[in-house]
């Protein structure tokens, strides 16, 4: 992310990685820290990371995730744990722009073999929305820190949410799997051709479910589906820009209420791991529905599923709901 915000306590991350750390890896049947197993130990940044991960090394690979379920993945700051036991990993895999701490991380790091998912797919500049923070909740420091102005434009990280593009990545993963532990590389391309069929469908879902629909125009919380959008041919306008917590102008919200009566637009969608208040609030002046839509940074017991496809499949649904599929 270009931009920096609030930071999450150093102590209070350290503290949640001393107690569970090495239970984070939902689906690895190996909860050992990096580096202390015989198997291909792989550090994963956040959950999108982590499901790769998972389904493609499979029974040969130990995985541990540096962003805990629940958490904003783009606040999170490394303790000296965290960033000692990447150290010790076989690789890293990452999406170099999204979290700075890890990017600088990484960077520092002598493991051998870093994956950075970025690299694997083309990312795209989907544009900024306009955003004021008006001051609220920001120092002068922190907004000399952000250093951004209000027609900026970054590449947008959010590419897990175009099954097309994950499963590019998913592909480079996977070739990065082989060459790191050649022992396992028949396992490993199995399981990557096995991934790639669940998003190839996962993608045919969408095309089809989306192809006939009264309107094409979705609101967000914030701006994470830019990539959906373009693949599916859907124009997602988002009450914040990348920066999930910024603040949106009197002027923005004016014109997303006079966008919602000319496009036919029904709901406005928030996600779990940031505040819904913003998109209830203009929902509630619009006379508008909300419902969630996940950018699935990370997995909860609030999640509408249980893994990636899980809770993109929840997605098509609310998807399908909001836009009057036929």
């Amino acid at each position: 992310m270009n931009v920096r915000r609030r930071k999450i306590s150093g102590i209070a991350v350290a503290t949640a990685a001393a107690l569970g750390l090495g239970t984070l890896s939902a689906c690895s049947s190996d909860s050992s820290a990096a580096g202390n197993t015989d198997k291909l130990d792989v550090v994963a940044s956040f959950y999108p990371m982590q499901y790769l991960a998972e389904e493609i090394g499979g029974d040969h690979v130990n995985v541990t995730t540096l962003t805990e379920p629940g958490q904003e993945p783009h606040d999170l700051e490394l303790s000296a744990k965290q960033t000692a036991q990447m150290g010790e990993a076989d690789a890293v895999l990452y999406l170099k722009s999204l979290q700075p701490t890890v990017d600088e991380a990484v960077a520092q790091s002598d493991v051998k073999t870093k994956i950075d998912a970025a690299g694997l797919t083309k990312l795209e500049d989907h544009g900024s929305v306009e955003h004021d923070h008006g001051g609220e909740g920001h120092s002068e420091e922190e907004h000399a820190e952000e250093g951004h102005s209000e027609e900026e434009h970054a590449l947008d990280p959010h590419v897990w949410l175009d099954p097309v593009k994950y499963a590019e990545i998913a592909e480079g993963v996977a070739k990065s799997f082989e060459k790191a532990d050649p022992d396992h590389a028949d396992d490993y391309r199995k399981n990557a051709d096995a991934l790639a069929k669940k998003l190839g469908d996962l993608d045919t879902a969408f095309k089809d479910g989306l192809a006939n629909t009264d309107t094409k125009v979705f609101f967000t919380n914030h701006a994470a589906f830019g990539y959906l959008a373009e693949r599916y041919g859907l124009t997602q306008e988002a009450i914040n820009g990348l920066d999930p917590e910024s603040e949106p102008s009197p002027a923005r919200i004016k014109e997303l209420q006079e966008e919602a009566k000319a496009d036919g637009v029904t709901t406005v969608f928030y996600e779990t791991l940031v505040s819904d208040k913003t998109a209830k609030t203009l929902a509630k002046d619009a006379g508008l529905k909300t419902d969630v839509l996940d950018p699935l940074e990370g997995i909860t017991d609030k999640s509408k599923g249980d893994d990636y496809v899980g809770v993109m499949e929840a997605n098509l649904k609310a998807l399908q709901s909001a836009l009057g599929a036929k």
